[in-house]
């Protein structure tokens, strides 16, 4: 398992890079080179992980051969507006769970539901799969759907 938000702050706080930790973009230029060859280096390995993080472009499909792309699933969690909508303290409250975030001030609902709609739709435009949080976080039945959609 590896947390891209743990590689980003080891960008940062090493000095490597001068990237502010709130420009999301210019944060995903910078390690998508390296995350990408670090999946290229564990298939021909034949080492598995998981890689959870925001940082993963919409484009990723572009970055590999067929023979990478059979060992590669990638899915995007998506909140639905309502999710958002009735479940936006939670959501904040569970925001340091793998990295501590300190305080949410600038963290808005509308901000939320702006960037959860880019992603939607970003993740159409693509063809990226999806999951869809509509009704309630359930990790169980997440990891479920996930693996009826890998076929395990």
């Amino acid at each position: 398992y590896i947390s891209i938000d743990h590689l980003k702050m080891g960008l940062i706080r090493s000095g490597m890079t001068d990237v502010s930790i709130e420009d999301d973009d210019e944060l995903t230029k910078l390690m998508w080179p390296i995350l990408r060859e670090m999946i290229k280096t564990m298939i021909e390995n034949e080492q598995n992980v998981i890689i959870e993080g925001c940082y993963i472009p919409y484009d990723w499909l572009d970055s590999f051969d067929e023979d990478y792309l059979e060992d590669i699933e990638c899915f995007y969690l998506v909140m639905s507006e309502s999710y958002i909508e009735q479940n936006f303290d939670k959501i904040l409250a569970y925001g340091s769970v793998i990295e501590s975030r300190g305080e949410h001030e600038d963290i808005t609902k509308e901000n939320m539901l702006k960037d959860n709609a880019e992603c939607l739709d970003m993740c159409k435009k693509h063809g990226c799969r999806y999951i869809l949080i509509d009704d309630k976080y359930d990790t169980d039945k997440l990891i479920e759907n996930i693996c009826k959609n890998i076929n395990i």
